[in-house]
């Protein structure tokens, strides 16, 4: 059976989870090897060290899709005689490619944090730290009453007129267009150096600003005028907001201590560290994976009861203390949820694409610490 190419499968991957979502400076993408070969096998895990690339030789895997960048820092050397060079080394001999996707996996929708809060149950899900967000364009164009159809529908095609839950939304309004077409004009209506009135219909709509090229573009092929009239306004509304961590809440509000038992559940790990009251109630609850050290005032900020991150700092712990935001530390080791939802999604969405290609989620753990 034919192989498909790395490079199809991440973009698609891409598709899910767009470079553009990372945060500054995060080290995505492709870190080691090329895309620009056949792949019939990915490996994914949270991790890459010696014991995964033996997994994905023995699995016999091209491309290892991996949610910690194994290149994190920028190398100042690259031994093979050190671990991290000997890492390398092996990766490179068997031909593995190594894609990183970090921050933009957990901002993404249906990413590390949304994975996290379906499965500790959360309802009502909003954005606990917003990153980035599109402003909303609006293009006004004038057409012939016999066009309007066919414009407003590749309009819509295209991806304008969606306001939330709506799509082909569109506001249309009558009036009359005056033109006189120079003598090199080839007028859809009317003639040359003669002045034409015509009635039109003003069709407006809505799209985020990213949209702006494939709309003109939808306008331009269904538009029956030689030279269209059309305005474009930006508007000081944001769609498409995105962020790390996740806010939500329990359908009832039970004791931390009761939680973080569930907590501890969930997530399949053997303690949690507890800051906070064991007594006190708690309902409305905060997520992100990974170390959230810095997103403690952002919890308080969004009403949470209790924050659910990793790699809990003592001081940042005490500081929680002072604020009565009670804290569940699963550890950073949480965020291996992300291998069997990266593996369903890319393995949904190749199938859609027709593409044959195998996702494996890592069936080793990566966490380092041990419980004496």
């Amino acid at each position: 059976m034919k192989k498909t190419n790395g490079q199809q499968i991440i973009s698609l991957f891409e598709q899910w989870a767009p470079k553009a979502l990372a945060v500054e400076g995060d080290p995505i993408g492709l870190q080691i090897g090329t895309l620009n070969k056949p792949v019939s096998k990915v490996l994914v895990t949270l991790d890459v060290n010696q014991k995964i690339v033996d997994e994905a030789i023995e699995q016999q895997c091209e491309l290892i899709i991996a949610h910690h960048p194994p290149i994190f820092r920028n190398l100042k050397n690259m031994r093979t005689d050190l671990p991290h060079g000997s890492l390398i080394e092996k990766l490179i001999k068997h031909d593995i490619a190594v894609y990183a996707a970090h921050t933009n996996l957990d901002i993404a929708e249906g990413g590390v944090n949304d994975l996290l809060v379906n499965c500790l149950q959360l309802e009502n899900v909003e954005i606990l730290e917003k990153t980035t967000a599109e402003n909303l364009m609006k293009l006004a164009v004038f057409t012939p009453k016999d066009s309007t159809n066919r414009v407003r529908s590749s309009l819509a095609n295209a991806g304008a007129g969606k306001i939330g839950e709506y799509t082909n939304c569109s506001f249309t309004s009558e009036g009359e267009g005056r033109f006189r077409p120079s003598e090199n004009a080839t007028p859809y209506i009317g003639e040359a150096s003669k002045l034409t009135i015509v009635d039109e219909e003003k069709v407006e709509v809505v799209f985020p600003v990213t949209f702006k090229n494939r709309i003109l573009k939808a306008l331009f092929s269904a538009h029956p005028y030689e030279e269209p009239a059309y305005d474009l306004f930006k508007m000081n509304i944001e769609v498409n907001e995105k962020g790390l961590g996740r806010v939500g809440t329990l359908a009832n509000s039970i004791t931390l201590h009761e939680y973080a038992q569930i907590v501890k559940k969930q997530l399949q790990v053997p303690f949690v560290r507890v800051v906070g009251d064991l007594d006190r109630k708690v309902q409305k609850v905060a997520v992100l994976g990974g170390d959230g050290n810095k997103y403690i005032q952002s919890a308080k900020r969004a009403g949470a009861d209790v924050f659910i991150t990793g790699d809990l700092y003592f001081h940042t712990a005490q500081d929680a203390e002072a604020i009565n935001l009670a804290v569940i530390d699963p550890g950073h080791h949480i965020e291996q949820i992300m291998k069997v939802g990266v593996a369903d999604y890319m393995t949904a969405a190749c199938t859609e694409s027709k593409l044959s290609v195998e996702f494996i989620p890592s069936k080793l753990s990566t966490e380092p610490f041990q419980l004496i």
